[in-house]
């Protein structure tokens, strides 16, 4: 049996660093350990601060969604001041976030996912030569395409917040902006150009309302081979790639999900409560684990630092949380190996489990029965689930199926905003309060706590999907999702390991940038892989 020990620094392609250490057991990934290799601390920068410092503070955690971070740092401040919302606001925040995650949508899959497609390794493959096509970094066809287009949805949002990225627009009781006739009828044109040119044009080859008709994974197979069009679209050409390459087979994780749900019924959010939060959302929150849905709590949710480079020794609640940093080689005498939490979530008769965050998570609490009448309720990916189990395509493909949805979405809240009602309610700033924001950034559920005491922040947790999904074990010894997603991947080429690659982006984490490979034990590189024209 031949063991290899791999240390891979950094895995990531957006921020931050993300280092991973697998052991390969005859080519086949047998345990893995995730490390955030940067400490961030904005939790501390946050303390004694003006409550709304989190506006302009957590914005700037990502350079990617920061308009989704000021989102729930809004509502986390609504619901402790107890604020008025006009219907206006929750539409224009609703629109403004969505239109962040379109933009993210054809980004992510060309610049960061897809370019991995046109590895050597996958040479053999009769689509080859067609994925370099469409694929190559900077000159692939739909590359250039993907990424070109990807913007238009962030002129709108622009458009009501200002600017984009690091907009603070959105305050407690509503928005700061003032539209107008010709910013709607702009942002119209925008989106349909966004629609025509990539969505419909490249990436579906048929109508969105076609698209949205599937409802099983059978009727996704017959869609791909219904016509010429739809057989050749960037979509249709990826499913059947991932399929003969075998992307369809690997990077499981652990099989139970968490979306925290996002965008709201402007009707029924008057008043940001946290009782009120799941009854009044579209985008739903649920919680999927052990084959059980059941609704989303806050108050279920604690992070362990048994194996972070923070002190403590028991799980907090956010409301309780502490970040305590501690010198990582002290760290590392005690078996701690990152700078991520481990976030978990209390399920009835499981425990504090690990639960995968994202667009594929999303999709699983879409299909729970009971939905309301405002309410996404979409079986798809429960069925697809069902039927060949969640996996590097899988996770990808459910990414990618929410571009059609918030399209749809976005055009709706555009066409509701009445230019003649108010865009902000001034709130009372009480002195003492609890506050919870949460939503559904591209990357999973992105949330904030508030504490407010004599008028100042006496603590501010900050839980992002990136923790969910790279948090490292957990005082038990559970493997975080992406360290259980590594386990049971094959390994082709252990100097070339693109098959990681594929896993980590797969949760599309929110750490970054080159990524190398090493023989822990020598110390010897193994390679070097070149991102975009740079290593």
């Amino acid at each position: 049996m031949s063991t290899v020990d791999l240390k891979i620094s950094p895995l990531g392609r957006v921020e931050g660093d993300l280092d991973v250490r697998v052991t390969i057991k005859d080519g086949i990934v047998s345990s893995a350990w995730t490390e955030a290799a940067m400490f961030r601390g904005f939790e501390i920068i946050l303390r004694g601060k003006d409550p709304q410092a989190g506006l302009i503070v957590t914005p700037r955690i990502c350079g990617i969604c920061g308009g989704s971070h000021l989102y729930k740092a809004a509502y986390a401040l609504d619901t402790a001041w107890k604020t008025e919302m006009p219907a206006n606001a929750t539409l224009v925040r609703n629109l403004a976030q969505a239109c962040e995650t379109l933009q993210s949508i054809p980004r992510y899959f060309y610049a960061l996912f897809a370019i991995d497609l046109t590895n050597k390794n996958y040479a053999a493959s009769p689509l080859y030569e067609e994925a370099v096509r469409r694929f190559a970094p900077y000159v692939g066809t739909s590359y250039q395409k993907g990424v070109l287009v990807s913007n238009k949805p962030v002129e709108v949002y622009a458009i009501f917040g200002g600017q984009w990225p690091h907009s603070s627009f959105m305050v407690p009781g509503g928005v700061m902006c003032g539209p107008t006739l010709a910013d709607v009828t702009r942002s119209n044109a925008i989106l349909e150009y966004f629609r025509r040119e990539w969505l419909e044009g490249v990436w579906l080859g048929c109508s969105i309302d076609r698209w949205l008709e599937n409802k099983t994974w059978d009727d996704v197979l017959a869609w791909v081979n219904e016509n010429e069009s739809q057989y050749n679209s960037d979509c249709g050409f990826f499913i059947r790639f991932c399929m003969d390459v075998g992307l369809d087979k690997y990077g499981q994780g652990v099989g139970n999900f968490l979306s925290v749900g996002t965008y709201f019924d402007p009707d029924l959010y008057q008043n940001p409560t946290i009782d009120g939060r799941n009854a009044a959302l579209i985008g739903r929150s649920g919680v999927y684990a052990n084959g059980q849905f059941s609704e989303f709590d806050q108050a279920r949710v604690t992070e362990d630092v048994t194996h972070s480079f923070f002190e403590g020794s028991r799980p907090l609640h956010p409301f309780e949380g502490e970040t305590i940093p501690i010198d990582p080689e002290e760290g590392r005498k005690l078996d701690k190996y990152s700078w991520a939490k481990s976030p978990r979530y209390d399920v009835e008769g499981l425990g504090h489990v690990p639960l995968e965050t994202g667009p594929l998570a999303r999709r699983m609490a879409a299909a729970a029965p009971g939905a309301a009448s405002h309410q996404d309720n979409d079986p798809l990916f429960l069925d697809v689930y069902n039927k060949i189990g969640p996996s590097v395509m899988v996770r990808q493909l459910a990414r990618m199926h929410e571009g059609p949805k918030y399209f749809k979405w976005v055009m709706d809240w555009l066409a509701r905003i009445d230019l003649h009602e108010a865009f902000y309610h001034k709130p009372v700033e009480y002195e003492e309060g609890m506050g919870f924001g949460g939503t559904e950034a591209a990357r999973g559920g992105l949330c904030d706590w508030i504490v407010i005491k004599e008028g100042k922040i006496a603590n501010y947790q900050v839980v992002t999907p990136t923790a969910w999904n790279i948090g490292p074990r957990d005082g038990e010894g559970t493997l975080g999702p992406i360290e259980q997603a590594l386990v049971g991947s094959p390994i082709r080429d252990v100097e070339d390991p693109v098959e990681l690659g594929h896993v980590a982006r797969s949760f599309d984490s929110c750490l970054v940038c080159t990524v190398h490979a090493y023989d822990e034990k020598s110390g010897k590189e193994l390679s070097r892989f070149t991102v975009n024209g740079m290593v």
